[in-house]
Protein backbone atom coordinates (compact mmCIF):
# COMPACT_ATOMS: atom_id res chain seq x y z
CA UNK A 1 0.00 0.00 0.00
CA UNK A 2 1.57 3.24 -1.12
CA UNK A 3 1.03 6.08 1.07
CA UNK A 4 -0.26 9.98 -0.63
CA UNK A 5 2.76 12.32 -1.11
CA UNK A 6 3.23 14.61 1.83
CA UNK A 7 1.68 18.43 0.83
CA UNK A 8 -0.22 21.36 2.15
CA UNK A 9 -3.81 21.25 2.02
CA UNK A 10 -5.83 23.89 0.67
CA UNK A 11 -7.79 25.90 3.45
CA UNK A 12 -10.80 24.58 4.88
CA UNK A 13 -9.40 21.13 6.33
CA UNK A 14 -12.15 18.57 4.86
CA UNK A 15 -13.71 20.88 2.63
CA UNK A 16 -17.58 21.66 2.49
CA UNK A 17 -20.34 18.79 1.54
CA UNK A 18 -20.62 18.00 -1.47
CA UNK A 19 -23.68 16.38 -3.99
CA UNK A 20 -23.51 12.53 -3.70
CA UNK A 21 -24.97 12.42 -6.91
CA UNK A 22 -21.55 13.95 -8.61
CA UNK A 23 -19.17 12.20 -5.99
CA UNK A 24 -17.06 9.35 -6.42
CA UNK A 25 -19.46 7.57 -4.09
CA UNK A 26 -23.27 6.62 -4.62
CA UNK A 27 -24.83 7.67 -1.85
CA UNK A 28 -26.74 4.61 -0.21
CA UNK A 29 -30.42 4.24 0.79
CA UNK A 30 -31.49 4.49 4.33
CA UNK A 31 -32.48 0.82 4.67
CA UNK A 32 -30.23 -1.52 5.13
CA UNK A 33 -28.97 -4.68 2.84
CA UNK A 34 -28.66 -2.10 -0.29
CA UNK A 35 -27.20 -3.29 -3.03
CA UNK A 36 -26.64 -6.95 -3.92
CA UNK A 37 -29.18 -9.03 -2.17
CA UNK A 38 -28.00 -11.72 -0.20
CA UNK A 39 -28.86 -15.16 -1.43
CA UNK A 40 -30.37 -16.58 1.77
CA UNK A 41 -27.71 -15.26 3.40
CA UNK A 42 -28.57 -13.31 7.02
CA UNK A 43 -28.32 -9.87 7.78
CA UNK A 44 -25.53 -8.15 9.50
CA UNK A 45 -24.48 -8.32 12.65
CA UNK A 46 -23.55 -5.05 14.31
CA UNK A 47 -21.85 -5.98 17.23
CA UNK A 48 -19.47 -4.86 20.09
CA UNK A 49 -16.86 -2.70 18.70
CA UNK A 50 -14.07 -1.36 20.50
CA UNK A 51 -11.63 1.51 19.27
CA UNK A 52 -8.12 0.90 18.51
CA UNK A 53 -6.30 0.80 21.41
CA UNK A 54 -4.09 3.53 22.53
CA UNK A 55 -1.02 2.23 21.85
CA UNK A 56 -0.39 -1.69 22.20
CA UNK A 57 0.77 -2.11 18.56
CA UNK A 58 2.66 -3.81 16.38
CA UNK A 59 5.44 -1.58 15.25
CA UNK A 60 8.42 -0.75 17.15
CA UNK A 61 9.29 -1.73 20.93
CA UNK A 62 11.71 -2.39 23.37
CA UNK A 63 13.95 -5.20 24.06
CA UNK A 64 15.38 -6.34 27.53
CA UNK A 65 19.06 -5.71 27.87
CA UNK A 66 21.11 -8.82 29.25
CA UNK A 67 21.95 -6.83 32.01
CA UNK A 68 18.30 -7.34 33.12
CA UNK A 69 17.45 -10.71 32.31
CA UNK A 70 16.38 -13.09 35.66
CA UNK A 71 16.33 -15.94 33.24
CA UNK A 72 16.59 -16.30 29.48
CA UNK A 73 13.98 -18.88 27.34
CA UNK A 74 16.73 -19.91 24.48
CA UNK A 75 14.47 -21.33 21.89
CA UNK A 76 15.64 -23.92 18.84
CA UNK A 77 16.74 -22.43 16.08
CA UNK A 78 14.97 -23.26 12.68
CA UNK A 79 17.66 -26.65 12.21
CA UNK A 80 16.17 -28.08 14.69
CA UNK A 81 12.67 -28.13 12.88
CA UNK A 82 11.88 -30.66 10.33
CA UNK A 83 11.46 -28.72 7.06
CA UNK A 84 8.94 -30.35 4.69
CA UNK A 85 9.23 -29.33 1.04
CA UNK A 86 9.61 -26.38 -1.09
CA UNK A 87 7.63 -23.13 -0.13
CA UNK A 88 7.47 -19.86 -1.38
CA UNK A 89 9.86 -17.31 -2.85
CA UNK A 90 12.44 -15.95 -1.19
CA UNK A 91 13.05 -12.18 -1.00
CA UNK A 92 12.18 -8.45 0.18
CA UNK A 93 9.83 -7.48 2.58
CA UNK A 94 8.70 -4.25 1.11
CA UNK A 95 10.43 -2.19 3.31
CA UNK A 96 8.94 1.27 1.78
CA UNK A 97 8.77 4.16 4.49
CA UNK A 98 6.87 7.30 4.18
CA UNK A 99 6.56 10.83 5.85
CA UNK A 100 4.00 12.48 7.62
CA UNK A 101 0.18 11.79 5.70
CA UNK A 102 -1.69 15.16 5.74
CA UNK A 103 -5.35 15.80 4.72
CA UNK A 104 -6.27 17.22 1.60
CA UNK A 105 -9.07 19.16 2.24
CA UNK A 106 -11.89 21.18 0.40
CA UNK A 107 -13.17 19.42 -2.81
CA UNK A 108 -10.69 17.06 -3.36
CA UNK A 109 -10.99 15.31 -0.37
CA UNK A 110 -14.62 15.24 0.25
CA UNK A 111 -15.34 14.97 -3.28
CA UNK A 112 -15.08 11.07 -2.27
CA UNK A 113 -17.09 9.44 0.54
CA UNK A 114 -21.17 9.27 0.05
CA UNK A 115 -21.90 5.93 -1.29
CA UNK A 116 -21.13 2.65 -2.11
CA UNK A 117 -23.61 -0.37 -1.27
CA UNK A 118 -24.04 -3.29 1.52
CA UNK A 119 -24.39 -6.18 0.75
CA UNK A 120 -24.13 -10.01 2.67
CA UNK A 121 -21.97 -12.93 1.70
CA UNK A 122 -19.73 -15.92 2.88
CA UNK A 123 -16.60 -16.52 1.84
CA UNK A 124 -15.33 -20.62 1.99
CA UNK A 125 -12.08 -20.83 4.42
CA UNK A 126 -9.81 -23.08 4.10
CA UNK A 127 -9.63 -25.47 7.02
CA UNK A 128 -6.27 -27.45 6.79
CA UNK A 129 -4.44 -29.40 9.44
CA UNK A 130 -1.48 -27.45 11.33
CA UNK A 131 1.78 -27.93 10.11
CA UNK A 132 4.41 -29.47 12.04
CA UNK A 133 7.70 -27.32 11.31
CA UNK A 134 8.47 -24.87 8.19
CA UNK A 135 7.45 -25.25 4.79
CA UNK A 136 10.69 -24.25 3.05
CA UNK A 137 13.70 -26.09 2.50
CA UNK A 138 15.92 -23.36 2.20
CA UNK A 139 18.85 -24.65 5.33
CA UNK A 140 18.33 -22.43 8.20
CA UNK A 141 21.28 -20.45 10.00
CA UNK A 142 21.99 -19.21 13.43
CA UNK A 143 20.91 -15.83 14.19
CA UNK A 144 23.48 -13.18 15.73
CA UNK A 145 23.28 -13.26 19.68
CA UNK A 146 22.16 -9.67 21.36
CA UNK A 147 25.21 -8.01 23.18
CA UNK A 148 25.30 -5.77 26.81
CA UNK A 149 27.49 -3.56 24.47
CA UNK A 150 29.43 -0.72 25.17
CA UNK A 151 30.11 3.08 25.22
CA UNK A 152 31.82 4.70 23.59
CA UNK A 153 34.40 6.52 25.59
CA UNK A 154 31.62 8.45 27.72
CA UNK A 155 30.57 7.10 31.14
CA UNK A 156 27.27 5.03 31.17
CA UNK A 157 24.68 6.17 33.32
CA UNK A 158 22.30 3.45 34.89
CA UNK A 159 19.14 3.61 34.16
CA UNK A 160 18.22 3.74 38.23
CA UNK A 161 20.40 6.40 38.20
CA UNK A 162 19.06 8.73 35.69
CA UNK A 163 15.76 7.98 37.20
CA UNK A 164 17.45 9.05 40.63
CA UNK A 165 18.92 12.08 39.18
CA UNK A 166 15.88 13.68 37.14
CA UNK A 167 13.71 12.41 40.87
CA UNK A 168 15.24 14.42 42.43
CA UNK A 169 14.44 17.88 40.95
CA UNK A 170 10.97 17.10 40.65
CA UNK A 171 8.63 20.10 41.65
CA UNK A 172 4.97 20.20 43.41
CA UNK A 173 2.21 18.93 40.76
CA UNK A 174 5.17 16.79 38.77
CA UNK A 175 5.16 12.82 39.06
CA UNK A 176 8.40 10.97 39.19
CA UNK A 177 10.00 8.58 36.87
CA UNK A 178 8.90 5.66 37.87
CA UNK A 179 11.41 3.80 36.05
CA UNK A 180 13.86 3.45 32.71
CA UNK A 181 14.43 0.57 30.61
CA UNK A 182 17.97 0.92 28.18
CA UNK A 183 18.17 -0.63 25.04
CA UNK A 184 20.16 -2.85 25.64
CA UNK A 185 20.96 -4.66 22.67
CA UNK A 186 23.91 -4.01 19.77
CA UNK A 187 21.58 -3.57 17.11
CA UNK A 188 22.69 -3.56 12.80
CA UNK A 189 23.64 -0.58 11.37
CA UNK A 190 20.51 0.92 10.77
CA UNK A 191 18.56 -0.15 13.60
CA UNK A 192 15.67 -2.21 13.95
CA UNK A 193 11.55 -2.01 14.89
CA UNK A 194 10.85 -1.62 18.24
CA UNK A 195 7.11 -3.97 19.28
CA UNK A 196 4.49 -3.60 21.80
CA UNK A 197 3.89 -2.53 24.36
CA UNK A 198 1.31 -5.29 25.34
CA UNK A 199 -0.48 -5.36 28.53
CA UNK A 200 -0.52 -9.19 30.07
CA UNK A 201 -2.11 -8.91 33.96
CA UNK A 202 0.72 -6.77 36.16
CA UNK A 203 3.51 -7.19 33.34
CA UNK A 204 4.49 -4.87 30.30
CA UNK A 205 5.82 -6.27 27.91
CA UNK A 206 8.11 -5.53 24.80
CA UNK A 207 10.17 -6.85 21.83
CA UNK A 208 13.60 -5.63 19.76
CA UNK A 209 14.80 -7.86 17.36
CA UNK A 210 15.22 -11.50 17.87
CA UNK A 211 14.33 -11.09 21.91
CA UNK A 212 10.68 -10.58 23.75
CA UNK A 213 10.52 -9.34 27.34
CA UNK A 214 8.04 -9.09 30.26
CA UNK A 215 8.74 -6.20 32.98
CA UNK A 216 6.80 -5.76 36.26
CA UNK A 217 4.43 -2.66 35.39
CA UNK A 218 4.74 -1.29 38.88
CA UNK A 219 8.66 -0.93 38.88
CA UNK A 220 9.97 -2.49 36.07
CA UNK A 221 11.54 -5.44 37.41
CA UNK A 222 12.55 -7.62 34.53
CA UNK A 223 10.30 -11.05 34.83
CA UNK A 224 11.86 -13.22 32.02
CA UNK A 225 13.49 -12.86 28.60
CA UNK A 226 12.68 -14.78 25.34
CA UNK A 227 15.17 -15.26 22.46
CA UNK A 228 13.61 -16.16 19.57
CA UNK A 229 15.08 -18.49 16.90
CA UNK A 230 15.42 -15.02 14.15
CA UNK A 231 13.98 -11.60 14.25
CA UNK A 232 10.84 -10.09 14.48
CA UNK A 233 9.10 -8.51 11.32
CA UNK A 234 5.52 -8.00 12.37
CA UNK A 235 3.40 -8.10 15.17
CA UNK A 236 -0.53 -7.88 15.98
CA UNK A 237 -0.97 -4.51 18.35
CA UNK A 238 -3.26 -6.67 20.83
CA UNK A 239 -2.68 -10.04 22.32
CA UNK A 240 -5.90 -12.11 23.43
CA UNK A 241 -7.53 -11.33 26.88
CA UNK A 242 -5.51 -14.14 27.99
CA UNK A 243 -2.08 -12.72 27.35
CA UNK A 244 -1.12 -14.35 24.03
CA UNK A 245 0.34 -13.15 21.27
CA UNK A 246 1.73 -14.83 17.84
CA UNK A 247 4.44 -13.07 16.03
CA UNK A 248 6.03 -12.45 13.12
CA UNK A 249 9.54 -13.70 12.58
CA UNK A 250 12.03 -14.48 9.88
CA UNK A 251 12.07 -17.55 8.26
CA UNK A 252 15.94 -17.74 9.14
CA UNK A 253 18.99 -15.02 9.46
CA UNK A 254 19.74 -14.49 5.21
CA UNK A 255 19.63 -10.73 4.79
CA UNK A 256 16.99 -11.56 2.46
CA UNK A 257 15.06 -13.94 4.78
CA UNK A 258 11.35 -13.65 4.28
CA UNK A 259 8.90 -12.53 6.88
CA UNK A 260 6.56 -16.16 6.90
CA UNK A 261 6.68 -18.01 10.08
CA UNK A 262 4.90 -17.54 13.00
CA UNK A 263 5.74 -17.75 17.17
CA UNK A 264 3.05 -17.94 19.25
CA UNK A 265 4.39 -16.60 22.74
CA UNK A 266 2.54 -16.66 26.23
CA UNK A 267 2.98 -13.07 27.76
CA UNK A 268 1.90 -13.94 31.16
CA UNK A 269 5.10 -16.67 31.40
CA UNK A 270 7.54 -15.64 28.73
CA UNK A 271 7.74 -19.01 27.17
CA UNK A 272 7.01 -20.12 23.48
CA UNK A 273 4.28 -22.16 21.70
CA UNK A 274 3.81 -23.55 18.88
CA UNK A 275 5.90 -22.42 15.36
CA UNK A 276 5.08 -22.70 12.13
CA UNK A 277 5.45 -21.28 8.36
CA UNK A 278 3.44 -20.49 5.70
CA UNK A 279 3.90 -19.93 1.91
CA UNK A 280 4.18 -16.59 0.28
CA UNK A 281 3.85 -17.30 -3.38
CA UNK A 282 3.50 -14.86 -6.93
CA UNK A 283 4.94 -11.73 -6.73
CA UNK A 284 2.53 -9.03 -5.35
CA UNK A 285 2.48 -11.86 -2.25
CA UNK A 286 6.13 -12.09 -1.68
CA UNK A 287 6.92 -8.20 -1.96
CA UNK A 288 3.84 -6.67 0.27
CA UNK A 289 3.98 -5.98 3.46
CA UNK A 290 2.24 -7.53 6.89
CA UNK A 291 -0.85 -6.87 8.42
CA UNK A 292 -1.47 -8.95 11.49
CA UNK A 293 -4.31 -8.69 13.86
CA UNK A 294 -6.02 -10.18 17.18
CA UNK A 295 -9.81 -11.57 17.04
CA UNK A 296 -10.74 -13.63 19.62
CA UNK A 297 -9.01 -16.82 19.50
CA UNK A 298 -7.40 -15.83 15.81
CA UNK A 299 -4.60 -14.07 14.42
CA UNK A 300 -4.66 -13.26 11.04
CA UNK A 301 -2.39 -12.46 8.37
CA UNK A 302 -2.98 -10.20 5.69
CA UNK A 303 -1.25 -8.80 2.29
CA UNK A 304 -1.83 -8.39 -1.39
CA UNK A 305 -3.55 -10.79 -2.30
CA UNK A 306 -4.88 -12.85 0.42
CA UNK A 307 -5.26 -13.19 4.12
CA UNK A 308 -4.75 -16.61 6.25
CA UNK A 309 -6.04 -16.91 9.82
CA UNK A 310 -4.89 -19.21 12.49
CA UNK A 311 -6.21 -20.17 15.72
CA UNK A 312 -3.88 -19.03 18.45
CA UNK A 313 -4.29 -21.85 20.85
CA UNK A 314 -2.43 -24.42 18.42
CA UNK A 315 -1.83 -22.83 15.12
CA UNK A 316 -4.56 -24.45 12.95
CA UNK A 317 -5.50 -23.14 9.75
CA UNK A 318 -8.77 -21.22 10.04
CA UNK A 319 -9.11 -19.83 6.50
CA UNK A 320 -7.24 -18.87 3.44
CA UNK A 321 -7.32 -17.99 -0.08
CA UNK A 322 -10.82 -17.22 -0.71
CA UNK A 323 -12.51 -18.28 -4.15
CA UNK A 324 -12.33 -14.83 -6.26
CA UNK A 325 -11.18 -12.34 -7.19
CA UNK A 326 -11.78 -9.87 -4.19
CA UNK A 327 -9.18 -10.87 -0.93
CA UNK A 328 -8.75 -9.37 2.55
CA UNK A 329 -5.57 -7.45 2.98
CA UNK A 330 -5.98 -6.92 6.46
CA UNK A 331 -7.92 -6.95 9.91
CA UNK A 332 -7.69 -4.54 12.83
CA UNK A 333 -7.41 -6.42 16.02
CA UNK A 334 -10.30 -6.14 18.44
CA UNK A 335 -13.68 -8.57 19.49
CA UNK A 336 -14.87 -7.36 15.96
CA UNK A 337 -13.11 -8.12 12.82
CA UNK A 338 -13.32 -5.43 10.44
CA UNK A 339 -11.53 -6.62 7.15
CA UNK A 340 -9.55 -3.69 4.03
CA UNK A 341 -10.64 -6.04 1.36
CA UNK A 342 -9.05 -5.63 -2.67
CA UNK A 343 -10.57 -7.06 -5.56
CA UNK A 344 -7.68 -7.90 -8.76
CA UNK A 345 -8.23 -5.70 -11.86
CA UNK A 346 -7.83 -6.54 -14.82
CA UNK A 347 -4.70 -3.77 -15.15
CA UNK A 348 -3.08 -6.38 -12.18
CA UNK A 349 -3.74 -4.32 -9.78
CA UNK A 350 -5.51 -4.47 -6.33
CA UNK A 351 -7.42 -1.00 -6.59
CA UNK A 352 -10.54 -2.03 -6.18
CA UNK A 353 -11.89 -1.79 -2.93
CA UNK A 354 -14.04 -2.61 0.16
CA UNK A 355 -14.69 -2.67 3.89
CA UNK A 356 -16.39 -5.79 5.68
CA UNK A 357 -17.10 -7.03 9.35
CA UNK A 358 -15.84 -11.08 8.70
CA UNK A 359 -16.36 -13.90 11.20
CA UNK A 360 -12.73 -14.49 12.43
CA UNK A 361 -13.26 -18.21 13.28
CA UNK A 362 -14.18 -18.78 9.25
CA UNK A 363 -13.08 -15.73 7.12
CA UNK A 364 -16.82 -15.34 6.02
CA UNK A 365 -17.55 -11.90 5.21
CA UNK A 366 -20.86 -10.54 7.75
CA UNK A 367 -21.11 -7.43 5.56
CA UNK A 368 -19.58 -5.74 2.95
CA UNK A 369 -19.36 -1.74 2.16
CA UNK A 370 -18.18 -1.51 -1.28
CA UNK A 371 -15.92 1.73 -2.19
CA UNK A 372 -15.88 3.54 -5.02
CA UNK A 373 -13.22 2.91 -8.27
CA UNK A 374 -9.63 4.12 -6.98
CA UNK A 375 -10.36 4.54 -3.57
CA UNK A 376 -8.31 2.41 -1.08
CA UNK A 377 -8.61 2.10 2.75
CA UNK A 378 -5.42 3.35 4.14
CA UNK A 379 -6.01 3.15 7.89
CA UNK A 380 -9.19 1.77 10.14
CA UNK A 381 -8.98 4.90 12.64
CA UNK A 382 -11.45 3.62 14.90
CA UNK A 383 -13.57 0.38 15.16
CA UNK A 384 -16.31 1.80 17.45
CA UNK A 385 -17.76 3.86 16.14
CA UNK A 386 -16.07 2.60 12.43
CA UNK A 387 -14.11 5.62 11.32
CA UNK A 388 -12.16 4.51 7.80
CA UNK A 389 -9.44 6.58 6.42
CA UNK A 390 -9.32 6.16 2.67
CA UNK A 391 -6.93 7.76 0.08
CA UNK A 392 -6.00 8.22 -3.76
CA UNK A 393 -2.92 9.11 -4.73
CA UNK A 394 -3.05 13.36 -4.13
CA UNK A 395 -6.71 12.97 -1.79
CA UNK A 396 -7.67 11.68 1.34
CA UNK A 397 -10.69 11.63 3.66
CA UNK A 398 -12.30 9.87 6.23
CA UNK A 399 -15.39 7.61 6.18
CA UNK A 400 -17.62 7.19 8.98
CA UNK A 401 -19.59 3.73 8.55
CA UNK A 402 -22.78 2.20 10.85
CA UNK A 403 -22.16 -0.64 12.89
CA UNK A 404 -23.82 -2.62 10.42
CA UNK A 405 -21.93 -1.24 7.66
CA UNK A 406 -24.16 1.54 6.10
CA UNK A 407 -23.01 4.88 5.07
CA UNK A 408 -22.99 7.05 8.19
CA UNK A 409 -21.40 10.35 6.91
CA UNK A 410 -17.87 12.28 5.95
CA UNK A 411 -15.76 14.48 7.72
CA UNK A 412 -15.78 17.96 6.28
CA UNK A 413 -14.49 21.59 7.03
CA UNK A 414 -11.85 22.22 10.21
CA UNK A 415 -8.67 23.83 10.03
CA UNK A 416 -5.89 23.16 7.05
CA UNK A 417 -3.46 21.67 8.59
CA UNK A 418 -5.01 18.44 10.08
CA UNK A 419 -2.22 15.45 10.61
CA UNK A 420 -3.00 11.83 11.87
CA UNK A 421 0.52 10.09 12.06
CA UNK A 422 0.70 6.27 11.18
CA UNK A 423 3.78 4.22 11.61
CA UNK A 424 4.45 4.24 7.97
CA UNK A 425 5.44 7.75 8.61
CA UNK A 426 7.95 7.13 11.60
CA UNK A 427 10.24 5.31 9.73
CA UNK A 428 8.99 1.71 10.95
CA UNK A 429 7.73 -1.05 8.75
CA UNK A 430 4.73 -1.85 10.71
CA UNK A 431 1.96 -1.66 8.15
CA UNK A 432 -0.82 -2.66 10.57
CA UNK A 433 -3.80 -1.05 9.79
CA UNK A 434 -4.40 0.12 13.23
CA UNK A 435 -1.86 1.64 13.94
CA UNK A 436 -2.15 5.76 13.76
CA UNK A 437 -1.24 7.97 16.56
CA UNK A 438 -3.21 10.95 17.17
CA UNK A 439 -7.19 9.74 16.93
CA UNK A 440 -9.54 8.94 19.52
CA UNK A 441 -13.39 8.67 18.84
CA UNK A 442 -16.75 8.54 21.00
CA UNK A 443 -20.46 7.53 20.16
CA UNK A 444 -20.73 11.07 18.92
CA UNK A 445 -17.66 12.69 18.31
CA UNK A 446 -13.94 12.19 16.51
CA UNK A 447 -10.75 13.50 17.19
CA UNK A 448 -7.28 14.68 15.76
CA UNK A 449 -4.81 17.08 15.67
CA UNK A 450 -3.43 19.79 13.21
CA UNK A 451 0.80 19.67 12.71
CA UNK A 452 2.96 19.95 15.15
CA UNK A 453 5.95 19.80 13.33
CA UNK A 454 8.84 17.73 12.89
CA UNK A 455 10.60 15.40 15.47
CA UNK A 456 12.90 17.97 17.59
CA UNK A 457 10.95 21.11 16.42
CA UNK A 458 7.51 21.05 18.03
CA UNK A 459 5.00 24.03 18.09
CA UNK A 460 1.84 24.24 19.66
CA UNK A 461 -1.26 23.18 17.92
CA UNK A 462 -4.54 22.80 18.55
CA UNK A 463 -7.34 19.87 19.39
CA UNK A 464 -10.13 19.34 16.78
CA UNK A 465 -13.37 18.07 17.00
CA UNK A 466 -16.10 16.21 14.11
CA UNK A 467 -19.44 15.42 15.14
CA UNK A 468 -20.01 11.88 13.77
CA UNK A 469 -23.53 11.90 13.09
CA UNK A 470 -23.36 15.48 10.62
CA UNK A 471 -19.33 15.22 9.49
CA UNK A 472 -19.35 18.70 9.88
CA UNK A 473 -16.16 20.41 12.05
CA UNK A 474 -17.59 21.21 15.54
CA UNK A 475 -14.48 23.04 17.67
CA UNK A 476 -11.21 23.35 17.77
CA UNK A 477 -9.28 23.82 21.35
CA UNK A 478 -5.50 25.23 21.86
CA UNK A 479 -2.91 22.95 23.40
CA UNK A 480 -1.24 24.16 26.35
CA UNK A 481 0.61 27.10 25.80
CA UNK A 482 3.99 26.44 23.99
CA UNK A 483 3.25 22.70 23.85
CA UNK A 484 1.85 20.00 21.26
CA UNK A 485 -0.72 17.56 21.73
CA UNK A 486 -1.43 14.02 20.70
CA UNK A 487 -4.89 12.75 21.10
CA UNK A 488 -5.30 9.40 22.72
CA UNK A 489 -8.71 7.74 23.38
CA UNK A 490 -12.06 8.92 25.02
CA UNK A 491 -12.58 8.08 28.38
CA UNK A 492 -15.45 8.83 31.03
CA UNK A 493 -17.03 11.87 28.40
CA UNK A 494 -13.69 13.40 27.99
CA UNK A 495 -10.79 13.14 25.45
CA UNK A 496 -7.41 11.82 26.82
CA UNK A 497 -4.28 13.68 25.21
CA UNK A 498 -0.73 13.36 25.32
CA UNK A 499 1.34 16.83 26.14
CA UNK A 500 3.97 16.75 24.48
CA UNK A 501 7.42 18.34 26.10
CA UNK A 502 9.22 21.58 24.88
CA UNK A 503 11.91 23.55 25.99
CA UNK A 504 11.82 24.33 30.03
CA UNK A 505 8.58 22.25 30.02
CA UNK A 506 7.48 18.52 30.61
CA UNK A 507 5.25 16.31 29.18
CA UNK A 508 2.27 15.19 30.60
CA UNK A 509 -1.71 13.94 30.32
CA UNK A 510 -4.80 16.33 29.99
CA UNK A 511 -8.12 15.97 29.51
CA UNK A 512 -10.52 17.94 27.36
CA UNK A 513 -14.44 17.64 27.77
CA UNK A 514 -16.35 16.78 24.64
CA UNK A 515 -17.30 20.09 24.30
CA UNK A 516 -14.07 21.45 23.68
CA UNK A 517 -12.34 24.05 26.55
CA UNK A 518 -8.95 24.73 27.98
CA UNK A 519 -6.66 21.16 28.83
CA UNK A 520 -6.74 19.96 32.67
CA UNK A 521 -3.40 18.33 33.60
CA UNK A 522 -4.49 14.82 35.20
CA UNK A 523 0.24 14.29 34.75
CA UNK A 524 2.58 16.54 34.39
CA UNK A 525 5.95 14.73 33.58
CA UNK A 526 9.30 16.77 35.51
CA UNK A 527 10.57 19.53 33.81
CA UNK A 528 14.14 17.78 35.24
CA UNK A 529 13.80 15.03 32.85
CA UNK A 530 12.80 17.09 30.20
CA UNK A 531 16.25 16.17 27.96
CA UNK A 532 15.13 12.18 28.65
CA UNK A 533 11.69 12.88 27.23
CA UNK A 534 12.41 15.41 24.39
CA UNK A 535 15.22 12.55 23.26
CA UNK A 536 12.15 9.46 22.89
CA UNK A 537 11.70 9.68 19.17
CA UNK A 538 8.29 9.00 17.67
CA UNK A 539 7.62 7.41 20.93
CA UNK A 540 4.26 4.86 21.40
CA UNK A 541 1.80 6.03 24.11
CA UNK A 542 0.13 4.34 26.51
CA UNK A 543 -1.47 5.28 29.68
CA UNK A 544 -2.77 2.89 32.25
CA UNK A 545 -3.52 2.69 35.95
CA UNK A 546 -2.14 6.30 36.24
CA UNK A 547 1.25 5.17 34.86
CA UNK A 548 2.23 7.02 31.04
CA UNK A 549 4.58 4.87 29.09
CA UNK A 550 6.69 6.11 26.10
CA UNK A 551 8.10 3.96 23.98
CA UNK A 552 10.58 4.94 20.83
CA UNK A 553 9.12 3.40 17.79
CA UNK A 554 12.56 2.39 16.44
CA UNK A 555 15.73 2.16 17.97
CA UNK A 556 19.21 2.93 16.28
CA UNK A 557 22.62 5.23 16.93
CA UNK A 558 24.75 7.38 15.48
CA UNK A 559 28.07 6.53 17.19
CA UNK A 560 29.07 3.44 18.40
CA UNK A 561 26.99 1.45 20.54
CA UNK A 562 24.17 4.46 21.18
CA UNK A 563 21.71 2.50 21.23
CA UNK A 564 22.33 -0.14 23.51
CA UNK A 565 22.16 3.04 26.17
CA UNK A 566 19.64 4.41 24.61
CA UNK A 567 16.16 4.53 26.27
CA UNK A 568 13.45 2.36 24.92
CA UNK A 569 10.88 2.44 27.51
CA UNK A 570 10.19 5.05 30.06
CA UNK A 571 7.50 5.38 32.64
CA UNK A 572 6.20 8.22 34.63
CA UNK A 573 3.60 8.35 37.74
CA UNK A 574 1.98 5.28 39.51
Amino acid sequence: MSQPPEQQPPQGGFGAPYDPATGPYTQPPAQPGYGYPPQGHGQPQPGPYTQPGPYTQPGPYAQPGPYTSPGLHQMPTQQQYAAPGPGGPRGGGGPFRGRIAKIVGAAVAVALLAGGGIWFATGDGDDDKPLAGPTHSAKPTVTPSPTKGGATGEPVVSPEEEARTINAGVKPGEVKVSWIQKGGVDLPRDGEDQFGPWFAGDLVVRALFNTVSGYSLSDGTPRWNLRLPTKMCAAPSQPTADGKIVLGIRHDSAADAQCDTLQMVDLKTGKAGWRKSYVREGAWDGLSDLVMSTNGGTVTVGRTGRTEGFRISDGKQLFGERPGKCQPFGLVSGPVAIAAVSCHTADDQYKDQQVQRIDPATGKALWTYKLKKDWEVSQILSVNPLVVSLKQPEKWGVLVLNADGTYRTQLSGGPSDLRVKCERDMMSLGRNLDNCVGVAADAKTFYMSTAYGEFGEFHANKVVAFDLDTGKFRWSADAPKGQAVTPLRTEGGKLLMYVHPAEGKGGGIATLPSTGGTPQFVQRHPVSGVELERGIYEPRIAYTGGRTLLTPSRLSGIDGDDEVDAPSIVVYGG
